[in-house]
C-alpha cells in the first residue's frame, strides 16, 4: 500500500508560479513511475507530466516548456514546478503512483486545488 500526499496548491494570479509536492510511503519509492494529473469541472481527468524510476519524463503538450516534473527518491517525493500559469491550468492536481510489472497497480493522492485567476 502506497499514501500520497499532495501540498503547494493554492491561487495564483495568471503569469505566476507554483510548486506542488507530492510525498509517498513505503520504502520503494525509487520504482515507481510517479505521475501529476488534473481535473478541472466538467472534464475528465488528464495526465499533466510523468516521471518514470529511471528519471525520464513526458509532458501533455498544453503544459511543456512551462512545467517540469521532478523526483527526489531520497525524500520519497515528486515535484510538479509550474511556472507561466495561465487560467485554464484551474483544476485539482493529483499525484499517481504505479508499481512496475505486467500488472501495475495505481495510487492516487486526496489532491490539492490550484486556481489561477486575477
Amino acid at each position: 500500500q502506497v499514501q500520497l500526499v499532495e501540498s503547494g496548491g493554492g491561487l495564483v494570479q495568471p503569469g505566476g508560479s507554483l510548486r506542488l509536492s507530492c510525498a509517498a510511503s513505503g520504502s520503494i519509492f525509487s520504482i515507481y513511475a510517479m505521475g501529476w494529473y488534473r481535473q478541472a469541472p466538467g472534464k475528465q481527468r488528464e495526465l499533466v507530466a510523468a516521471i518514470t524510476s529511471g528519471g525520464s519524463t513526458n509532458y501533455a503538450d498544453s503544459v511543456k516548456g512551462r512545467f517540469t516534473i521532478s523526483r527526489d527518491n531520497a525524500k520519497n517525493t515528486v515535484y510538479l514546478q509550474m511556472n507561466s500559469l495561465k487560467p485554464e491550468d484551474t483544476a485539482v492536481y493529483y499525484c499517481n503512483a504505479q508499481t512496475p510489472g505486467d500488472y501495475p497497480l495505481d495510487y492516487w493522492g486526496q489532491g490539492t486545488q490550484v486556481t489561477v485567476s486575477s
